[in-house]
């Protein structure tokens, strides 16, 4: 750790001239750096952000195959921020001088320190802080945004988290636009008929870690009588403690949907020219747990 210090810090006062292959533009200079990953090896696709004093954007992109990332901009003081998933991101300052090269040198991404994951036992979702959102296309142009306001969820979590199990039961009567009339279209048998399919359910007794805070949890979506595998792309946030003193934890979820795959057909709906949203959903979930009562 000291070593990658001391080198980040000579690679702030290093200034050598360009290379012929890449010369910089007239009244500018170049930054560059090299992204490693823990072991030395060129960490490709890192992400870089290259930003002024202000903390506006000047320029940002990816380390190339061999983890090298070279930029030309105008002199001036600069400020670096890296970061690759699963790595602690790093944050460094360089000045850049007309007509040379400012290195930060070799940048060796440690691994992250993953948050604490919750002890295992059963957990409730705690609706007071859980907020279960979509987002679709109408008539694929603009974005109607809604959520369901009605629903319950339980989370069994195994002694490893992937033998973990999740439930979550939502009512379909409870999807809020914010217009009436188009959520009592979306309540009708043109959409979600919530006279006969009165709940949407998800069960998942699938918890796979990817990277870093990453998980992938999949399982089975039962919405408008059918039931289709969904696997929500999870980026958990960590524990933390409740104004009262409970024990908390929270992630974020995605996931698109497909409403052709539970036979709400667009073409049909086209043709009795019905069209209020886009035939691709995208799910967006903020939830928060509690241990059970």
């Amino acid at each position: 750790m000291l070593g990658l210090l001391r080198r980040q810090r000579e690679g702030k006062r290093t200034r050598t001239t360009g290379p012929a292959s890449v010369p910089a533009p007239p009244h500018a200079g170049l930054l560059s750096c090299r992204v490693l990953d823990p072991v030395g090896d060129p960490l490709p696709a890192a992400d870089l952000r290259v930003t002024d004093p202000a903390g506006r954007k000047v320029v940002s992109g990816e380390s190339d195959p061999y983890g090298m990332f070279v930029v030309a901009v105008p002199p001036g003081d600069y400020r670096v921020a890296v970061e690759s998933e699963g790595l602690t991101p790093f944050r460094g300052e360089i000045h850049v001088t007309e007509g040379a090269v400012a290195q930060l040198g070799d940048l060796v991404m440690l691994p992250a320190q993953l948050p604490q994951l919750p002890p295992p036992g059963d957990w409730e979702v705690d609706p007071a802080h859980t907020t279960i959102g979509f987002t679709a296309r109408h008539i694929g142009m603009a974005r109607v945004r809604g959520r369901f306001n009605g629903y319950r969820g339980a989370l069994r979590i195994g002694r490893r988290m992937e033998d973990s199990q999740l439930h979550i039961v939502i009512d379909s009567a409870s999807i809020d636009t914010n217009i009436k009339m188009r959520d009592d279209h979306l309540r009708s048998a043109d959409f979600l008929d919530v006279e006969r399919f009165p709940t949407l359910e998800f069960f998942s007794e699938r918890f796979v870690h990817r990277a870093g805070n990453r998980w992938a949890v999949t399982g089975v979506l039962t919405l408008h009588g059918v039931s289709r595998t969904v696997t929500l792309d999870v980026d958990y946030l960590g524990i933390g403690t409740g104004l009262e003193g409970e024990l908390r934890a929270a992630c974020r979820a995605t996931t698109e949907l497909h409403r052709e795959d539970f036979t709400l057909n667009w073409q049909h709906m086209l043709a009795r020219g019905i069209a209020v949203v886009g035939s691709s959903i995208r799910i967006e979930l903020d939830i928060q747990i509690v241990a059970a009562s």
